[in-house]
């Protein structure tokens, strides 16, 4: 299986310049915005997001200047919610190292993140496009609302798998929708192509989430960067959850049902284990396959070449990740 910087090796030098963009454009007179913004984008992490958008607007012909920006404008966007999330659920760890909430406190981080949101608009303004003003502007109201409605299921362990699935099309799916779909209208595509990239984007978010889901019962800390039954700890019922409980005998369906309602950590490994013995790991992670697999289809609209093959490979390497 290919590495992930193997697979974006079509457009290494775009992501450069999109870490070129992001720090002129983190840039700020107020010193702690500055050095939040150099923390979190100083983390690290995979760029999925913007490089899902670069390579969709080079396999569809883009010649232009402005997928840079909007490549570092949908980084901006998922940096605001990493900042909002860590505060809402608390969490003290994240790719390896202290939350910044952790570091800097929930105020700073609440503000900064605003501040990355209020910035990405600022530059979608300078891109000059109505329709993706509307598409990345429609995002951000979903996340919004899929964060509220995580919110609700919290710490109830009725929540259903159609509850759940919601939660995460609105919450992780839809940006990598909008930055595929953002990239498709760059590149001037027609409709079909344009709803194929925002299906190819959709479809990707949520196995991309659902395998998430698996690493938080069957991941190694250190791998993931974050701590292992951080879910359950803030009493949040996903999908192997759901299928355990399903699956699992009277005693251990009660098991998971207090340890959801109480956020409790003390029967995590008896809890990892029914998880394991019901079959929940396998069965969610043959749902992200089936996304995967749908994704990989609605490649079909886009032209054949170095930056759709990268597309597909992006899609059978996800099911394959251990972090």
């Amino acid at each position: 299986m290919q590495k992930i910087s193997d697979l974006l090796a079509p457009i290494a030098g775009d992501m450069n310049a999109v870490d070129a963009v992001i720090r002129s454009r983190l840039d700020s007179d107020v010193v702690l915005i500055r050095t939040i913004g150099d923390y979190i984008i100083g983390a690290g992490g995979k760029r999925m997001r913007p490089a899902m958008l670069l390579l969709v607007s080079h396999a569809l012909g883009y010649q232009g200047d402005h997928h840079h920006l909007m490549a570092a404008v949908v980084e901006f966007i998922h940096t605001a919610t990493l900042l909002h999330d860590d505060v809402v659920d608390e969490s003290d760890l994240r790719r390896g190292r202290r939350t910044a909430n952790a570091v800097f406190g929930n105020a700073a981080s609440v503000l900064v993140g605003d501040y990355l949101y209020s910035r990405a608009f600022e530059m979608m303004v300078d891109v000059d496009s109505m329709p993706i003003m509307k598409i990345m502007s429609g995002a951000t109201t979903v996340i919004a609302e899929g964060e509220v409605l995580q919110l609700l299921n919290v710490h109830d362990p009725d929540v259903s798998e159609a509850r759940y699935l919601q939660v995460v099309r609105f919450k992780t799916a839809k940006l990598f929708e909008a930055a595929a779909e953002a990239g498709a209208v760059l590149a001037g595509a027609n409709l079909a192509q344009r709803e194929a990239a925002a299906a190819y984007g959709r479809h990707i978010g949520t196995a991309f989430q659902l395998v998430d889901d698996v690493l938080d019962y069957s991941g190694d800390v250190n791998a993931l960067g974050k701590n292992v039954g951080d879910d359950l700890r803030e009493g949040k019922n996903t999908l192997p959850l759901i299928i355990a409980m399903q699956r699992g005998t009277p005693q251990e369906k009660e098991t998971i049902r207090h340890a959801i309602e109480n956020g409790e950590m003390v029967k995590l490994n008896e809890i990892i284990q029914i998880v394991r013995r019901t079959g929940a790991l396998e069965a969610t992670r043959h749902l992200a396959s089936t996304e995967a697999e749908r994704a990989i289809a609605a490649l079909s609209y886009l032209p054949k070449g170095p930056y759709q093959e990268a597309l597909h490979g992006l899609a059978a390497q996800l099911l394959s990740r251990r972090h």
